[in-house]
């Protein structure tokens, strides 16, 4: 494996807390040789270099990649999430109940399900949304949207953006996070481009 994986950031440990079977994560190198399958079929990509994708899941419709290492970067996809589900595992759906996507919510309403959920899954109120744009995934409409986070007692702060569609009534998500110092800028041109090559399947 080229990219050596040594951390896990904050984002992909709060996940973890979420499913236990999640501490058992191997990995798997996705190489730069055409189109690659994502989220068992449901979407995919060209990645123009490799990446690491983990074992583990952030849920049954998604799927973790990282380049050098949750702690440096993170990228995750969602796909085809029906009416009534979470964006993530809810195995604490008691003490830390997340909130369900509904197929009718309008796309700006995604960005605000996607803050609602990582607040509680990153168990922080240090979580700020930024520019919410119109965009495209998989030449579906898609909106676009930026944001910054901390974790509590915590001083490194994270940058992150993600593309989110509803097509056939199901939710489709990507997201990228990374340290705002340096990783995010350096790695977020880089992620754009993998997007553009996104299709979703029919």
């Amino acid at each position: 494996m080229t990219h050596q994986i040594k951390f896990l950031g904050a984002f992909s440990l709060a996940i973890m807390s979420l499913s236990p079977s999640a501490a058992k994560a191997g990995w798997e190198v996705i190489e730069a040789e055409g189109e690659v399958e994502v989220v068992k079929g449901k979407m995919s990509l060209t990645p123009a270099e490799q990446w690491n994708k983990s074992s583990s899941r952030p849920s049954d419709n998604g799927e973790l990649w990282t380049l050098d290492g949750f702690a440096l970067n993170e990228l995750s996809f969602f796909a085809a999430i029906p009416s009534g589900k979470t964006l993530f595992h809810n195995a604490s759906a008691r003490e830390r109940p997340l909130p369900k996507f509904k197929s009718d919510m309008l796309l700006t309403d995604l960005a605000e399900l996607f803050e609602s959920t990582n607040r509680i899954v990153l168990a922080t109120s240090l979580f700020e949304m930024g520019t919410v744009e119109p965009a495209k995934l998989g030449g579906h409409d898609a909106v676009r949207f930026r944001y910054n986070y901390a974790i509590e007692n915590d001083e490194l702060k994270r940058s992150g953006e993600a593309v989110a569609a509803i097509v056939d009534g199901k939710l489709y998500l990507v997201n990228f996070v990374a340290p705002s110092i340096h990783f995010f800028d350096r790695d977020i041109a880089k992620v754009r481009a993998l997007i553009e090559t996104i299709k979703i399947a029919s």
